[in-house]
């Protein structure tokens, strides 16, 4: 593991372990460098759960082997428990946080000025994220038109100003951490969980392609036979996703907005977002003009 020192042009291949620095501190940052050196770059976001010590993307999936050919560098951003992804209002209250989390900023603007530095394309990204990442993944693009040209979500909960689902998080990120909802957006109707619906923000999405997958809670056959009490927990979460991508279909179907929304049978859990990103790739390495 190496701080990066600025270089004219990105490695040809390879991993590598960075460390950005941010107004939270230095992040950690997993990157596999572009096969032939080129610009564009992936970002692959966490769910609620997301390690302090590396990408879920890296271990939980095959995401390093389906890229390792294509002329775009993966980027994992490492943290950002029960983040969201998003600037908070100020530090969780509930658990002692030290910093206020700043991950927007972040992934706009510090990250990508690191990585310019490498020679990375500040405008030629794309983002991807499930559960928690699946949500911020879309909002991140609808608000930074000019970084992002490809956006998907993963089992993501893409309308949390839905009446019921401000108690779901809060009871989520309670358990997860211990943090507080209200320190990120405030009480449900501040103007920020707006900002950060990609339901609502859907009419800023118009013209970026736009890939929204969730499965319907039952069992498929990637669910392990062994893990049942795992499979029960993700069903049930499942559930609410499938709901969230159906209210963001219906949505972008009355603006006019062409996404591309897939469901099929499967729960909240990686071997289902593995197969997500795989039908994804094509998507992503066209949108970025990188084969």
């Amino acid at each position: 593991m190496a701080a990066a020192a600025p270089v004219s042009r990105a490695p040809a291949g390879g991993f590598e372990e960075l460390f950005v620095p941010s107004s939270m501190g230095p992040i950690k940052v997993q990157v596999q460098w572009a096969a032939r050196g080129g610009s564009s770059a992936l970002y692959l976001l966490d769910g609620l759960r997301a390690p302090a010590d590396h990408s879920q993307w890296t271990t939980d999936t095959d995401a390093l082997r389906q890229f390792a050919g294509d002329d775009v560098t993966l980027v994992f951003p490492v943290g950002g428990h029960s983040s969201f992804y998003t600037d908070w209002y100020r530090p969780s209250s509930t658990n002692q946080q030290a910093t206020t989390y700043r991950w927007e900023t972040f992934l706009t603007r510090e990250l990508p000025d690191f990585l310019a530095g490498y020679g990375v394309s500040r405008t030629n990204n794309a983002i991807v994220g499930v559960s928690m990442g699946g949500n911020a993944a879309l909002t991140l693009a609808a608000h930074h038109r000019d970084q992002f040209r490809f956006a998907g979500s993963f089992s993501g909960f893409l309308n949390p100003t839905y009446p019921i689902w401000n108690h779901a998080m809060r009871a989520a990120m309670l358990h997860e951490g211990g943090f507080n909802i209200d320190d990120m957006w405030g009480a449900a109707g501040d103007p920020a969980w707006s900002r950060n619906d990609a339901t609502v923000q859907a009419e800023r999405l118009r013209g970026l392609p736009v890939y929204v997958t969730s499965g319907n809670g039952v069992p498929g056959p990637l669910d392990l036979p062994s893990a049942v009490g795992d499979t029960i927990n993700a069903a049930g979460i499942e559930a609410f996703a499938v709901i969230a991508a159906s209210i963001f279909r219906d949505r972008t179907a009355a603006l006019g907005i062409p996404a591309r929304v897939d469901f099929g049978n499967g729960t909240h859990t990686w071997p289902y977002w593995q197969l997500s990103l795989a039908t994804a790739r094509p998507m992503i390495l066209d949108a970025l003009g990188a084969q």
